[in-house]
């Protein structure tokens, strides 16, 4: 070959081999479409679902695994939780009886319901009552804890006691007789409070002071509503607190301070007094002290705790609990004293 030839080169291509993918994109989107269907046949079983029964399939689902295997309500009571399979894998442990239903959550939720009414026909009769409508400035009726309260303040102008002492004035005497056949309509009982200002009797706490000018003057207004109509049974207890909760606390001494406080007790407040006051002692030993002297019975081996009723509503110096008020106006006793004119 000469030099001056061109030189033939010829280019030869491989053949190119593409690796297979085996398929693994199908099983991707296989398993795409299973979680669509599974997520739109759950939404529609949710459409059709009644909503009362949503609340319970969301407790199930709420449930901790332990729960469910040892106590849960949820625990099925076949041999098997998986039909066809045995044994068990969780233990087959009796449902939980359902719960009672609380007497006393019902009870106290119509107490409540009672009261509000109670409430919305005093007010109706503050407005409408001829003799009430005149002193509604010195009406205040509120929802407490313990019930309705309402509470008949002093003012300067026109005091509900005479000075110094538990008489009642003429017009504290009609309200009171007035309200009183309003309490039998509902079988609550009634806590009656007296609340005093700051003003103390002249020999300050020593005698007679605004501790029993209070509780004196909670006993005149009791002994006002029963004259008025009222049943005597309803009382529950008639307490004084001289000052120690004041109206306007920044005023102590303010004649407004001065009140009497009427709570119609719930179902919940009268437990709690029953509770407070109920004496709870061993058994044997209280018979041991009720037994007249020289006898001696045999001892009772079973003791066990009782609750005995406490003794009847009476002057309580001072009272804790209840909201309540009377006036205290330490005014001039005989002898002078040191205060309001």
């Amino acid at each position: 070959m000469s030099k001056s030839e061109p030189r033939i080169v010829v280019r030869r291509r491989r053949p190119h081999v593409s690796a297979e993918h085996g398929g693994s994109w199908k099983i991707a989107y296989a398993d795409f479409m299973t979680a669509m269907m599974a997520f739109f046949l759950v939404m529609w079983l949710l459409a059709i679902v009644p909503q009362k029964d949503l609340h319970t399939i969301a407790e199930y689902f709420r449930m901790p695994l332990i729960t469910a295997i040892t106590t849960g309500p949820s625990v099925s009571s076949r041999p098997s939780v998986i039909p066809g399979g045995e044994p068990s894998a969780i233990p087959n442990v009796a449902p939980r009886p359902a719960p009672r239903p609380n007497v006393h959550e019902d009870g106290d939720r119509r107490d409540v319901e009672r009261l509000e009414n109670l409430k919305a026909e005093l007010d109706a009769l503050i407005r409408t009552d001829p003799v009430l409508k005149a002193f509604r400035p010195q009406l205040l009726l509120d929802m407490t804890p313990d019930g309705l309260r309402i509470q008949i303040i002093d003012r300067q102008n026109r005091p509900m006691f005479s000075t110094g002492s538990a008489q009642v004035q003429p017009y504290m005497r009609d309200i009171l007789r007035q309200l009183g056949p309003t309490f039998n309509k509902l079988p609550n009982r009634i806590s009656i409070s007296g609340h005093t200002d700051s003003i103390q009797y002249a020999n300050g706490e020593r005698g007679y002071s605004n501790w029993e000018l209070s509780a004196d003057r909670a006993n005149a207004a009791r002994q006002e509503l029963v004259q008025g109509g009222m049943d005597e049974a309803k009382v529950k207890r008639v307490i004084g607190l001289s000052s120690s909760v004041s109206l306007i606390k920044d005023d102590p001494a303010a004649a407004v301070n001065r009140r009497i406080s009427i709570v119609v007790l719930n179902r919940r407040a009268e437990r709690r007094i029953d509770q407070q006051y109920a004496i709870r002692t061993d058994t044997a030993r209280l018979r041991e002290l009720l037994e007249p002297a020289g006898d001696s019975p045999a001892a009772d081996t079973a003791s066990a705790d009782k609750p005995l009723s406490a003794s009847p509503p009476g002057r309580e110096l001072p009272a804790e609990g209840l909201s309540g008020h009377t006036s205290g106006d330490g005014a001039q006793p005989a002898g002078g004293v040191a205060g309001q004119p």
